[in-house]
């Protein structure tokens, strides 16, 4: 083994779990009805099947009054037990364990779908949801404690291994644990023995509800992040109670509060890996019982550092695996030029459409959450080979024009496929705008999905033919059967721009010369600012809302220029609030000076003087710039679509040459182009 630490076997009370990887709790959007349903099945079967030691399932609500979102599993419903069966029943037939969490989010929650108040220890308004908790008496903390047990009693009837108590970020009882949400003056609130009793007695109640054979666990949280809230010397104090009731096995860890603090939980590739280990480090001093520890764990080599550093006894990987189900198997049990599909931590499909109540995905995973529909089309393509034989490996010559994550995604797809694949790329490197993207303060990470993807194309026997342009001699050359267009995007000059900057021409600039506005589009900034001055002024127009044009802003401000960042919208930067990195730019902005200018258009360009206009007040300003970097619409490139109709090859456009949006749409189209193309020759499927 690689790993010796991280592929090592451990007790958890009395359930073995084969190795040290868990497949943490998060949530999923997949319930139906509140209920199980399919999705769940697949998804924690492909983890499963992909190597985890331990699988701890989202959360499951212990009662009628805790619904904050729509598609939550109501675990106090006795229809649940079916879906569980299901559930444990797939997970089991891979020898993985797995456990279920159980919750009630407390005063983070809403009456909206549930049509009652939120309850919690005193009447605190939640920052997200706005609504004020009611202050629960004695008689409500009784029927807390007993939903608590029902849904124990239903997950032992599951067939589940273990329980884990959601204690941490967002939960009722960590509300009692903390000072600043519970403000009682009975048994309940004051000392900290007083705000744990409602934690001591859910694990009494529900151990007794399940028995000593199943494993119980609690996830606390480290340090709130909050005025007044917990801190770690305190949760090492609760977990030090929680191991003298002797009911308890492990111990898991969280950091932040999910309405308050929700970007430290989730963290971005902004925050380093490994960032919240201190946590599981300090607890692990004063406890016996195993402790879980979370923060970012991209690799194998950093779960076994943290293992054998003592940090912790069992990691949890979770975006990890979310983004390659076979991370464990990979890094245990397999050869090392089996790569692992490298998690980015963009948050983009996974976290960020938890946030707009759509199911879980992930930017570089076509299958995550999805994982049902492949194994029926799995099935029915073994059913088809079953009846009509083996479909030829060569199915045709297919030219793909273009290197960035679209063309990439679509020369694995076709070359394992069994299409004769010829990829080329105009420029000199693969990356398309992801390597631009890249380039910008706190996003180098985002380079990954093209390590991952050439690394694919590598255990294919698969190169790309770089310098290389398609045009009409090249096709007329090769006569391909088919064309896939991923060529990207270009610029769409504004209504107020004459014409942008020559890239390059800011190095030719003297001491004398500055009477132009270098003015270039988002994609261009970095390098368009590579003469850049301190003290120069730097005007950033952002028109879309996500990285390019914060990137730039912070790329000028580390440079030493001063920025004013404008833009249309109510709030700067909207589009980076999903992925949790919108705390951090703000921080980062406030820190360097930056100006924000929020409902604002700009009307006009002369010389160095731009001129703007609030659109909801009306007043009128003028800035002078040295730079202005666009961040607005952009157009499809997509001249060879028109070329391929003239040759009469069938094409297909994907990517921004389709339509210009997110790496994801992308990536989802490229992964998808075998099907366009076999609709397009009309092959049998």
């Amino acid at each position: 083994m690689r790993y010796p630490i991280l592929s090592s076997p451990l007790k958890i009370g009395k359930v073995e779990v084969k190795n040290r990887i868990v497949f943490a709790a998060h949530l999923t959007n997949f319930a139906e009805e509140q209920m199980p349903s399919e999705r769940h099945v697949a998804y924690y079967r492909a983890r499963a099947r992909g190597g985890a030691g331990l699988i701890i399932t989202e959360e499951h609500s212990t009662h009628p009054t805790d619904w904050p979102y729509e598609k939550l599993i109501a675990g106090f419903r006795s229809e649940v037990v079916e879906g569980y069966r299901r559930i444990t029943d797939a997970v089991h037939f891979h020898d993985c364990k797995i456990f279920a969490q159980i919750n009630h989010n407390g005063g983070q929650g809403s009456g909206r779908y549930s049509g009652r108040e939120v309850w919690g220890p005193s009447p605190t308004l939640d920052p997200l949801f706005k609504e004020v908790s009611h202050e629960v008496d004695h008689g409500e903390i009784d029927e807390i404690v007993a939903g608590y047990v029902a849904v124990a009693r239903n997950v032992a009837a599951g067939g589940f291994d273990g329980i884990e108590l959601q204690c941490s970020h967002s939960s009722i009882v960590r509300a009692f644990l903390s000072r600043a949400t519970n403000l009682r003056e009975d048994d309940y609130g004051g000392t900290l023995e007083n705000r744990c009793r409602l934690l001591l007695r859910v694990i009494e109640g529900v151990r007794a509800a399940i028995g000593a054979e199943l494993a119980l666990g609690v996830r606390l949280c480290g340090d709130e992040l909050i005025e007044g809230g917990i801190t770690i010397d305190e949760t090492v104090e609760v977990a030090s109670i929680v191991e003298a009731t002797k009911m308890v096995d492990y111990i898991n860890t969280s950091i932040g509060v999910a309405t308050y603090s929700l970007y430290a939980i989730e963290a971005s590739m902004a925050v380093p890996p490994s960032y919240s280990l201190f946590i599981p480090n300090a607890i692990r001093q004063r406890v016996t019982i195993p402790v879980v520890g979370i923060g970012r764990f991209k690799d194998p080599l950093q779960c076994e550092k943290a293992l054998s550093s003592g940090d912790c006894d069992l990691v949890g990987v979770v975006r990890g695996q979310i983004a390659d189900p076979d991370f464990a198997r990979k890094a245990l049990y397999r050869d090392a030029t089996d790569s692992i599909r490298t998690c980015l931590s963009c948050n983009q499909e996974c976290v960020g459409r938890m946030g707009v109540n759509r199911w879980l995905g992930c930017i570089e995973n076509r299958s995550a959450g999805r994982e049902f529909i492949t194994e029926a089309l799995q099935s029915k393509a073994i059913s088809i080979t079953g009846t009509r034989g083996r479909r030829s490996s060569n199915k045709g010559r297919v030219v793909v024009a273009g290197g960035g994550p679209a063309g990439l995604a679509a020369t694995v797809a076709l070359a394992r496929a069994g299409y004769l694949v010829a990829p080329f790329e105009q420029g000199g490197e693969l990356g398309g705008a992801v390597t631009t993207a890249a380039k910008g303060p706190l996003r180098s990470e985002f380079y990954d999905l093209i390590r991952n993807l050439t690394r694919e194309l590598s255990q294919l026997n698969i190169s790309y033919n770089l310098n290389a342009k398609v045009d009409r001699e090249l096709l007329e050359e090769l006569s391909p059967d088919c064309l896939v267009v991923a060529t990207g995007s270009k610029k769409k000059k504004p209504y107020f721009v004459q014409s942008y900057s020559e890239l390059g021409q800011g190095k030719t600039r003297s001491e004398g010369d500055d009477q132009e506005l270098l003015i270039f589009d988002s994609y261009e900034g970095f390098e368009g600012m590579s003469d850049l001055r301190e003290g120069d002024q730097v005007v950033v127009f952002d028109e879309v809302g996500f990285h390019d044009a914060t990137s730039n802003a912070l790329f000028a401000l580390e440079r030493g220029a001063k920025v004013t960042y404008i833009t249309p919208a109510l709030s700067g930067a909207s589009g980076i609030s999903a992925t949790l990195d919108l705390e951090w730019w703000r921080i980062k902005m406030a820190k360097f000076g930056a100006k924000i200018v929020k409902n604002t258009i700009i009307t006009s360009i002369d010389g160095k003087k731009i001129s703007t206009v609030n659109h909801i007040n009306g007043l009128v300003d003028q800035i002078e710039a040295d730079y202005l970097i666009l961040s607005t619409a952009r157009l499809p490139l997509n001249e060879l679509s028109k070329l391929s109709k003239e040759l009469s090859i069938p094409s297909v456009s994907i990517g921004d040459s389709l339509a210009p949006r997110r790496a994801h749409a992308g990536i989802i189209e490229g992964t998808d182009v075998v099907d366009a193309i076999s609709s397009l020759l009309m092959e049998p499927r």
